[in-house]
């Protein structure tokens, strides 16, 4: 198949097909010249699945081309049932009670007194993603100590009248966001297919805690060594 072909039969574009060759997804096809290339019909499916993978598993390309380099062995297919078994898993325990827990906006706005405007900005940034269902907005767990964290935040000073306001969650949410991309990555690469299914996902989970702390004291640390490397670019 040319690569025109191969791009339609596979569904993709012929620069996600380039994108892939450059990346070490697919082996090199059979040049006849030097714009002339021809390329397996298995590969039609190997795109698909390299797609599949990224856009519904969200699989990194560099966890995808190791797999893939590993061939169409067991050990390859165990190692790819592996990723996507512990992911799920994880997902299905971070999940778990999501529904029945967390708080209405009006208990929301009772206990913590956010201005309705505060929340729904905040929402917009997709900073909070609280559910509807049956015409009631609640918010999750982790969206109620956001809420938290920023009621004190204003209550301790931080306030629109000295200039911040609940834009500058952005600031963490994009950081972290890299962050956690990394570290999932790192995660399922290590954890995945060392460990049976449950405890690997056990293991992640105590990981959260002990991992919290972690963040919260080098950030504290980092911010004395920022302002002490202000200081000396004073003097």
């Amino acid at each position: 198949m040319r690569m025109g072909e191969l791009a339609e039969a596979a569904g993709v574009s012929a620069g996600t097909i380039k994108h892939y060759l450059r990346e070490g997804l697919l082996p090199e096809p059979v040049k006849t010249s030097r714009n002339m290339a021809w390329y397996p019909r298995e590969f039609v499916e190997r795109v698909r699945l390299i797609k599949q993978l990224q856009e519904e598993r969200f699989l990194p390309l560099k966890v995808i081309r190791d797999v893939l380099e590993q061939g169409e062995s067991e050990g390859g297919s165990e190692r790819l049932r592996a990723l996507i078994e512990l992911e799920d898993r994880v997902l299905e325990r971070a999940l778990s009670g999501q529904d029945s827990k967390g708080l209405s906006a009006r208990e929301v706005a009772k206990r913590y007194g956010l201005p309705g405007e505060a929340l729904e900005r905040l929402e917009q940034l997709e900073v909070l993603t609280p559910r509807t269902r049956n015409g009631t907005k609640r918010y999750g767990p982790a969206d109620v100590q956001i809420i938290e964290a920023v009621s004190r935040m204003r209550a301790s000073g931080y306030s629109e009248a000295l200039g911040f306001t609940v834009y500058d969650t952005l600031i963490y949410k994009r950081h972290l966001e890299a962050l956690v991309r990394e570290e999932v990555e790192v995660m399922m690469e290590r954890v995945a297919g060392e460990m049976d299914t449950e405890s690997a996902a056990e293991l992640l989970e105590r990981a959260v805690e002990p991992m919290r702390d972690l963040v919260a004291a080098l950030r504290a640390k980092l911010l004395v060594a920022e302002l002490q490397a202000r200081r000396a670019a004073q003097q």
